[in-house]
């Protein structure tokens, strides 16, 4: 008869698995030491919850600051900023940087100037990765040419079927225009960021901006007054004037949006009194382009006088 086989103790049933899991572990081991690049993956057990390690509480208002200062990608833009190569001032390249910018991010400010988020920070969304002067230097000068064209055109249409008028082109209006646009998108933020810094001085304000980053944003809060400009040729006054109420607030809001956060911070009444400034600046150059380039009161155009026979006549007896 055949013997029956005792059962196996657990005692060796659990050696044998040890044994089993202990080859197993050491050819996993034999396998990462022969392909390092390998992936792994660390099965936990389902009952265990991850530990977290909560950092220190923020308070609100502080996480509000950094949302204004965009200090959460702060370590990519030192990155960024350190792997940038600095050439000194009088060569190309160290000017080349203030226009190295794409079509896309362009439109983009652009798009961000003409709606205006509340509560959303414009050199933070748009300015503060990237500054540039491109946008601003071509949004001046085709709004000092939307500007002296319009005004010539505007002139033209009004004095239009007139007998006595004769049109000539004031090409002085592109000179003027010039001087006015490009004074107030550089004098302008200079005055401003020397404000702003002397206040800093005194004040520890959370929110700073740079030059560029001040000319960058009034260069872009400019863009909505260039088809303004060319439907200011409408010759109805109550038109460009609600045109001009339509520009200023979307272009002041902008301005009022973003440099509000760099003033808060200050006296009550000296935030309140400086973006009340900008905006009256701001006010101040579009009615001024308006009531000149414009609104201007018209030459009066004398008729010709046309000699009449009894007057010849009179004249040649006199002579």
């Amino acid at each position: 008869m055949r013997k029956l086989r005792p059962p196996r103790s657990a005692h060796t049933t659990e050696k044998q698995q040890n044994r089993q899991s202990n080859s197993e572990f050491g050819d996993a081991a034999t396998s990462l030491a022969a392909n390092p690049d390998v992936t792994t993956i660390s099965i936990e057990d389902p009952g265990e919850t991850p530990k977290h390690h909560p950092g220190p509480p923020r308070s609100p208002g502080r996480e509000e600051d950094d949302e204004l200062l965009g200090n959460d990608d702060s370590d990519k833009t030192e990155l960024l900023a350190g792997q940038k190569k600095s050439s000194p001032f009088w060569t190309f390249e160290y000017y080349q940087t203030f226009f190295d910018v794409d079509t896309y991010q362009v439109f983009d400010r652009i798009k961000g100037s003409l709606l205006p988020i509340p509560g959303k920070n414009f050199v933070r969304l748009y300015i503060r990765s990237n500054p540039d002067l491109y946008g601003p230097f071509w949004i001046c000068a085709t709004l000092v040419f939307a500007i002296a064209i319009s005004g010539n055109l505007s002139n033209f249409l009004i004095h239009l079927g007139e007998k006595t008028y004769h049109y000539v082109p004031e090409f002085r209006k592109v000179s003027i225009a010039a001087t006015i646009i490009y004074a107030y998108a550089w004098l302008v933020p200079l005055s401003l960021w020397g404000f702003l810094m002397w206040r800093n001085s005194k004040v520890m304000n959370i929110v700073s901006y740079s030059f560029l980053e001040i000319v960058c944003v009034y260069g872009y809060s400019l863009f909505i007054y260039i088809p303004t400009a060319i439907l200011w040729i409408i010759p109805q006054k109550a038109v460009r004037w609600i045109l001009v109420m339509i520009a200023l607030g979307i272009s002041g809001s902008v301005l009022a949006m973003t440099f509000w956060p760099a003033v808060r911070e200050d006296n009550r009444r000296i935030a309140l009194a400086t973006i009340v400034t900008i905006v009256l600046l701001h006010m101040f150059l579009s009615v001024g382009c308006l009531a000149y380039f414009f609104d201007a009161p018209e030459m009066e155009h004398l008729p010709t006088t046309i000699a009449t026979p009894n007057q010849t006549v009179a004249a040649a007896k006199s002579s």
